[in-house]
């Protein structure tokens, strides 16, 4: 009876479909479904984003709020869906600005079933009913439709408004595999419905009246508010839309867009390991199904597919290495060894590869290529091999050629072997954690031998940078962000990445009000402004990013953190755009046809902006940094649970699961946080004032040991908790308390 029965069960009611505004009840395969028409168009919509205009609005990870707008026809309807229990939702909506006289405008609620059961419509009581199995959905409105008509499907009920018009009453049924409750925006320019889950047709019934009846609950809270503000609301919201259910191989996953018509699905690899990553800010059973369905394109020879859709599969080639980067950084938001197990044995045949296949000299670097294997499309010609770097029209391609005999381009790539190289470096730390030391011990050293050939063999001296470059031969003239990418696998020497700091606020190069250009202002293919010939990709800033705090510029990576914030706030604020790239000179999202509105990676701006205050970094763990300016932010995932931050007047507060866990005012930054029921501890960074560090609700007589580094301090009383004054200091200190349990 139970179609998907294995999805969490407060998702269960969500926006699974291509049709945003449709609520899916997964596991019976029950959707209701708006439908406008236009009298005066003659046309008809269902709230389909390739189709229609529509603004998305907020969205939960688990559907409890769901806000959108549409335009049909001059038209705007806002929908709202709201849930408290698993197995209700109450939605409303209401006519926001008319096009034509609402007497002629109509608002349909179309409820069917996958299964094509019969759905009855109750005209005495105002309810609509469908038994599936031995379950019942009720659907319940606050005033009766106009009329209601039967239809075989969707279509056909479009196709009657469209043909006969909205006078039109011979389609008049109360039981077909699709009732359409019908309404108009002049009788009911607002209305509500709700609809419920039982197993009886009269609780399923009395439970939708009484969601009905309870009304809408008060505003949703923002989750970020202050610095940064609105980042892990953006966030969320990218998330949540663009998660939805995946038909042919049923299952959940979060896609790339929920705009794009690439097929029944699409998946690339390095898209999906962003979206886990996204995810698992907020919900860790997303990001294990988003790490699950990336992982589910490795291939029998070792690699995992460059892209797998429900049309082809791109077997030939990769993407970037950046698994275990994300599966390390998921470990560490959630604790959770079965994300490092589940994933750890596709991503170490991934790495090995890598070193099989494409380093044809085996001098240690990688080359692009594109293997004998499958039948993607443009497998074995350049462009096949160039789609290993996801960059697909860099100009640092420009100068490669391909050799058909090797099947590999004639370059070193730096992207390609910073990423993996960094690959290796994770590997050895999920090994070490999963008990596998022999495999610890052979990705560390991979990741060390690469490091090292990456700074000796692609820095230009000559321009002090590091760059692309033939195997046999000079460096490639044009550069890209991944110049950077040194810093983000370790690779760049002291005086190296000094020299590399430099590049990154020229403004003939890489700096500038919009930031970061993939192609040099000064490089001709800076002014093609296509892809990657110029524009300004939101997982490149992500990178360069994390090797900056790598290599502790501080104040470089805040600079980025705030011009990617600020760029992906002008068109996220304004239009609700989250772009797939971004025009480097005016920040524009859709000044050109190839970018995406609602992009999952868009969401990596504002990850960035929300990491500067929260993060969890591959080398510093837990991270927390108060710089004294208001903010509130939360709740988010964290291995000791729902996390939120505030801070007021230069005192930060946190909360797990509600719970007071720290305060202080210290306006420095903790690294390596551990919370348990008997521990806390923390590395405390260099500090420029006096202040203290209080645990909330543990008393200094529970306190077993307390040892600031290593050398044991009093923690004192206080309306605090156990609280400890601590002197500025110009090193970082280690701070770990010990503590009996309640």
């Amino acid at each position: 009876m139970l179609k998907h029965s294995t999805v969490p069960l407060m998702r269960a009611w969500n926006s699974w479909s291509d049709r945003p505004a449709e609520m899916v009840f997964l596991p019976l395969g029950v959707r209701i479904t708006p439908a406008l028409y236009s009298t005066r168009s003659r046309t008809t919509s269902a709230i389909e984003p390739r189709r229609d205009t529509v603004r998305l609005g907020r969205h939960a990870i688990d559907g409890s709020l769901i806000e959108l707008e549409t335009e049909h026809s001059g038209t705007t309807v806002a929908f709202r869906t709201e849930k408290s229990d698993p197995f209700a939702i109450r939605g409303n909506w209401e006519g926001k600005a008319g096009g034509e006289w609402g007497l002629r405008f109509w608002l349909t609620l179309a409820i069917s079933a996958d299964s094509g059961e019969v759905v009855t419509h109750e005209a005495g009581r105002n309810v609509t009913l469908v038994k599936i199995g031995t379950r019942f959905v009720a659907v319940a409105t606050a005033e009766a439709p106009v009329h209601v008509t039967g239809h075989d499907t969707i279509d056909d009920l479009r196709a009657d408004f469209e043909t006969n018009g909205y006078f039109y009453t011979a389609s008049r049924k109360n039981e077909a595999s699709v009732i359409a409750l019908r309404f108009n925006l002049e009788m009911m320019r607002q209305g509500a419905y709700a609809a419920a889950v039982a197993d009886s047709a009269e609780l399923a019934i009395v439970k939708a009246q009484t969601c009905l009846a309870a009304g809408n609950p008060s505003t949703a809270p923002t989750a970020h508010n202050g610095t940064y503000e609105g980042s892990l609301d953006a966030i969320r919201d990218v998330v949540a839309w663009n998660t939805i259910w995946d038909e042919t191989n049923s299952r959940p996953y979060t896609a790339v867009t929920r705009i794009w018509n690439l097929g029944k699905f699409a998946v690339w690899y390095n898209d999906q390991l962003f979206a886990a990553l996204l995810a698992g800010v907020f919900d860790a059973d997303l990001a294990r199904e988003n790490m699950a369905t990336a992982m589910a394109s490795a291939t029998p020879q070792g690699n995992i597919a460059c892209i797998v859709t429900s049309n082809d599969a791109w077997v030939d080639r990769s993407q970037h290495p950046n698994g275990a980067l994300v599966a390390w950084q998921l470990y560490q938001r959630t604790g959770e060894r079965s994300l490092l197990a589940a994933s750890y044995d596709a991503l170490a045949r991934n790495q090995r590869w890598w070193r099989e296949h494409r380093d044809p000299d085996a001098f240690g670097l990688l080359s692009c290529g594109t293997s004998d294997v499958g039948e993607g499309l443009y497998k074995g010609t350049h462009f096949a091999a160039r789609n290993e770097t996801g960059m697909d029209n860099s100009a640092t391609h420009d100068e490669a050629l391909y050799d058909p005999i090797t099947r590999t381009l004639s370059t070193f790539d730096l992207g390609l072997n910073c990423a993996a190289a960094l690959d290796a470096e994770m590997l050895s730390k999920m090994a070490k954690v999963l008990g596998k030391e022999d495999d610890a011990r052979e990705f560390a050293a991979i990741a060390e031998r690469c490091r090292k050939l990456i700074s000796e063999n692609l820095w230009d001296e000559s321009r002090n940078i590091f760059a692309n470059r033939q195997r046999h031969g000079g460096f490639v003239r044009s550069l890209s962000p991944t110049s950077f990418y040194p810093l983000l696998c370790g690779a760049a020497t002291p005086e190296q990445a000094d020299k590399l700091l430099q590049h990154l606020s020229d403004e003939t190069t890489f700096g500038g009000d919009y930031v970061l250009p993939n192609a040099t202002r000064d490089d001709p293919a800076f002014a093609d402004n296509v892809y990657w010939r110029g524009r300004i990709w939101p997982n490149v800033n992500y990178m360069v990013w994390l090797g900056l705090r790598r290599y502790g510029f501080a104040a470089g990576a805040s600079k980025l953190a705030r011009q990617s914030y600020e760029l992906f706030m002008e068109s996220w604020s304004k239009d609700r755009i989250a772009a797939e790239n971004y025009n480097a000179t005016t920040g524009e999202a859709m000044d050109q046809g190839d970018t995406d509105p609602f992009y999952i990676w868009a969401a990596m701006l504002p990850l960035m902006a929300v990491g500067e205050i929260i993060d969890f970094d591959p080398w510093s763990g837990w991270t927390l940094h108060n710089a004294g300016t208001d903010l509130s932010v939360g709740p988010m995932l964290s291995p000791s649970g729902m996390l939120s931050v505030s801070i007021a007047d230069g005192l930060l507060e946190m909360s797990l699961d509600g719970r007071a866990s720290l305060k202080t005012n210290l306006q420095t930054s903790f690294t390596q946080i551990t919370v348990s029921d008997a521990r806390f501890s923390c590395t405390i960074t260099p500090t420029g004032n006096d202040g203290f560090v209080a645990l909330p609700n543990v008393e200094p007589d529970r306190i077993v040991a307390a040892r600031l580094d290593g050398r044991e301090v009093r923690f004192e009383a206080s309306t605090d908790g156990a609280r400890l004054e601590l002197a500025r200091a110009a090193h970082g200190r280690k701070l770990d308390v010990y503590f009996l349990t309640v």
